[in-house]
């Protein structure tokens, strides 16, 4: 119901917005309205969605291949300390992202990143949760005897992992991609944080900055709708585009 109402308010003017039951059709001015969004202040709307494609996409590739990775690691190797390490990792998976933003705020502040883009990128590429999932899809997708046999073929460590391992975990990579991407995408609390330019902004956080000037602005309201509705179909988009691996993904990480 929330998306029927964002779908339908994203249809009409200011006017019909407030004089229309909720549910109900206005005039249809759909088009105006994102023509509004996307010139409103010299087009920041779209800098900000560009902002978003940018932590989402480039953070996401690069958090899910280390958490692939690290996975694939903990699975197929031995090494002193692997139990205690990856306990680590477990405990990890339990702590929620809000409780270390903080933490993260003030070391981003030693190193001197804080509102640049380097801010939102780099803790990104943490994700303990990956690792776990990962190896659990290592376990399921790559069998030992396949790399024992490259092994004595002649393949190094690293050509086993690139041109065997990683095609096999094709499936759990982009699953994590897509758990990733959706987490990234719909981040607010470490932009708020982390960013003080509104240039930096991803798009989740400049529609929070519409809302918060409404009163002083009403016409910001119908622009905060439309730009939410934008904010959407790029998440559709990747859930389509991507489902025959998630789906296969998600299969194997429940069998194991």
């Amino acid at each position: 119901m929330p998306l029927t109402w964002l779908l339908i308010a994203a249809t009409k003017n200011h006017a019909d917005l407030f004089g229309t039951a909720g549910f109900s059709f206005g005039a249809f001015h759909l088009f105006d309205n994102l023509e509004a969004v996307f010139t409103y202040d010299d087009g920041i709307f779209g800098r900000w969605l560009l902002n978003s494609v940018l932590y989402s996409v480039v953070g996401s590739l690069a958090s899910s291949l280390i958490s692939v990775a690290a996975g694939y690691c903990f699975d197929k190797y031995e090494f002193r300390g692997k139990g205690a390490l990856f306990g680590l990792i477990l405990i990890g998976t339990l702590v929620p992202g809000v409780v270390i933003t903080l933490p993260q705020y003030l070391l981003a502040s030693e190193v001197g990143i804080v509102n640049t883009y380097w801010a939102i990128l780099v803790p990104s590429l943490v994700n303990p949760f990956g690792v776990y999932l990962a190896r659990v899809f290592s376990e399921g997708y790559v069998p030992g005897e396949v790399l024992e046999a490259a092994r004595i073929d002649g393949a190094s460590e690293i050509r086993v992992f690139r041109s065997i391992s990683l095609p096999m975990l094709l499936p759990g990579f982009m699953t994590l991609f897509l758990f990733s991407f959706t987490a990234s995408w719909n981040n607010f609390f470490g932009p708020l944080v982390m960013l003080n330019d509104h240039h930096l902004y991803p798009a989740v956080l400049g529609i929070y900055n519409w809302n918060q000037l409404v009163v002083q602005n009403p016409e910001l309201y119908s622009l905060a709708i439309t730009g939410s509705l934008v904010t959407v179909i790029p998440l559709a988009i990747a859930f389509i585009g991507l489902q025959r691996f998630w789906r296969s993904g998600l299969s194997a990480g429940a069998v194991k």
